[in-house]
């Protein structure tokens, strides 16, 4: 079977068996996954440039006695790569092994639980806590650590230094906000600072949280986020800003405990800022209006209907209007509006008032 992928420039090379087309300057892995063979992976994202450093998707290369990492090592014409044999299983096996060796196996008391990338490849390759018995490896009780924002917590113990945090906030946010630091399996996530009295870069987006597979990465604001399979996702669009921007409101109990996004959903394709991801705590606020509300004749607040209270706003228009002429009134839109509906208000404001007194909250 030959698997054809559309383009200008492209090598023909062989993975198990199976004949395809790829991409000039595709890597090993992207070849693979568009002609549906799976390679195991930790450390790659699709949204950030290869890594290398969890050596998961190692694969065998004919001509080549080392196994070379899939995720970075290009696609050549006349290549041929297996995926699949007892010494690539065994390879990976003991790669898990080294980095769960590290890392807490109280999967049950994980928010990730049920959805963690490490937890599923440990499972595929038949792993359990008993397999690290042969191990002379001490594992470290890491200290907490100082993270960039206060937003977020890390837990070193969790961590499995893939990378991606790092990538993620250099490639996308274009910040590097954050840095590994430490000897070898000793090393952590910290502050990226050139000077330590300076303050740090990060912007509190979340991005890093976002792409880590094991919850080193945390929400600290909140409580509890529920587990996969108690969570109903609700995709909805950020009503912050008028971009647009698509994310998932997660639901327990009927109640919004976090926000997600789908790396393939949106303009934002994944990304959120600070206040799409974080600022959803207003929803349940004991303040918030969830009605209108209009001054009775002593001039107290009370609940009223919308007709009632939109008909009211447009008798008043009408009385200012007739007694103090176009000027009199003024117009300001807000940022949480798309162009669209900005649009429509600078128009209601100029033609129907008949006021230039219009401007919009994001230029002042």
């Amino acid at each position: 079977m030959t698997t054809i992928i559309e383009t200008k420039k492209k090598v023909k090379l062989e993975i198990d068996g199976k004949t395809l087309f790829a991409p000039e300057g595709s890597t090993i892995l992207e070849a693979a996954r568009a002609a549906g063979v799976r390679i195991p992976t930790l450390c790659y994202h699709e949204a950030l440039s290869p890594i290398g450093s969890c050596r998961v998707c190692v694969v065998e290369v004919e001509g080549v006695d080392r196994p070379a990492t899939a995720c970075n090592t290009q696609a050549l014409d006349d290549m041929r790569v297996v995926t699949r044999s007892e010494r690539l299983f065994n390879l990976r096996r003991e790669v898990i092994r080294m980095i769960l060796a590290h890392h807490p196996l109280n999967c049950s008391s994980c928010p990730k639980n049920g959805d963690c990338e490490l937890q599923d490849i440990a499972y595929e390759y038949d792993l359990a806590p008993n397999d690290f018995g042969s191990y002379s490896i001490k594992t470290e009780e890491y200290p907490w650590k100082e993270f960039s924002t206060p937003i977020l917590d890390y837990h070193p113990r969790r961590c499995v230094l893939c990378g991606r945090c790092v990538k993620v906030c250099k490639e996308i946010r274009g910040l590097g906000a954050i840095t590994m630091a430490g000897p070898g399996a000793l090393a952590s996530i910290q502050p990226a600072l050139a000077d330590p009295e300076s303050p740090s870069r990060c912007v509190s987006c979340g991005e890093c949280m976002r792409v880590c597979p094991v919850n080193a990465i945390e929400e600290r604001m909140g409580g509890g986020k529920g587990k996969p399979w108690e969570t109903e996702k609700t995709s909805t669009t950020c009503a912050y800003c008028g971009v647009g921007c698509s994310l998932e409101l997660n639901v327990v109990n009927g109640k919004v405990v976090g926000v997600t996004t789908d790396d393939a959903a949106g303009v934002n394709k994944g990304r959120l800022c600070s206040k799409g991801r974080f600022g959803y705590a207003f929803i349940h606020s004991g303040e918030r209006l969830n009605k209108p509300l209009m001054r009775n004749e002593k001039g107290e607040l009370e609940e009223t209907t919308w007709t009632k209270a939109l008909t009211k706003v447009a008798r008043e228009f009408r009385r200012t209007l007739a007694e103090h002429g176009p000027d009199s009134i003024a117009g300001l839109s807000s940022a949480r509006c798309t162009n669209e509906e900005n649009y429509l208000f600078q128009r209601f404001i100029r033609q129907a008032i008949g006021s230039n007194n219009v401007d919009h909250c994001a230029r002042l």
